[in-house]
C-alpha cells in the first residue's frame, strides 16, 4: 500500500522514474491558484517546495509551500526567490514537524498554458542539485502553467531532469 492509496481525487499525482509518486495536496493547490499568470498584469510568482518521504516507499508527499515574500524580484518572465526568507520558514518547518518536513525543491509561474522550462530555468535547477543542502538524491521542480501543473525531478548524481508524468 502507498500513500496515495484511498485518497481523495482532489489532488495531483505525478508517477516518479522508479516507481514512487509524489503527492501534492487540494490545499497546495489552492494556495498557489491566486499566482496562477491568467491576465497580461500578473507577473511570475515562485517559492519552495516541503515535504515529506514516506518510509519504505519511493512516496513524497508535499505539505507545504511557501509564497512569495518580501525581498523576491519577479516580472512578467522572471521570478528570482530571496533565500534568506524561505530558508527561514524551511528552518522553522524542519523543528515544527520533528524533521520530517524537509526541502524538496522549488516552484514557480510561467504565463503559459503547458509550462516549458526555460534554459534559465534548467540552469538554476541544475545549480540547485549542485548547491543546496537536502537529505536525498532528488529535487523536485514545479512549473503552474495557465492550464497545466508540471513536475520535474532532478537526480543530483546524474545531474540529470526528468518530466514526471501525472497519473
Amino acid at each position: 500500500m502507498s500513500v496515495t492509496d484511498n485518497l481523495p481525487t482532489n489532488q495531483i499525482v505525478y508517477l516518479r522514474p522508479k516507481g514512487g509518486r509524489v503527492l501534492i495536496p487540494e490545499v497546495i493547490l489552492a494556495s498557489i491558484a491566486p499566482y496562477v499568470q491568467n491576465s497580461w498584469n500578473k507577473p511570475e510568482a515562485g517559492g519552495v517546495i516541503m515535504g515529506r518521504y514516506i518510509k519504505d516507499c519511493e512516496d513524497i508527499v508535499v505539505d507545504k509551500i511557501t509564497l512569495p515574500m518580501l525581498g523576491d524580484k519577479s516580472g512578467r518572465f522572471s521570478f528570482f526567490r530571496n533565500k534568506k526568507s524561505h530558508q527561514k520558514v524551511i528552518d522553522h518547518e524542519w523543528e515544527a514537524s520533528n524533521y520530517t518536513c524537509t526541502y524538496l525543491g522549488g516552484w514557480h509561474t510561467h504565463p503559459e498554458p503547458v509550462p516549458t522550462p526555460s534554459f534559465v530555468d534548467k540552469n538554476d535547477w541544475k545549480r540547485n542539485m549542485k548547491q543546496d543542502f537536502f537529505d536525498s538524491n532528488c529535487l523536485f521542480f514545479m512549473i503552474v502553467g495557465t492550464a497545466e501543473i508540471r513536475l520535474w525531478e532532478g537526480n543530483k548524481h546524474k545531474n540529470s531532469l526528468t518530466a514526471l508524468n501525472r497519473i
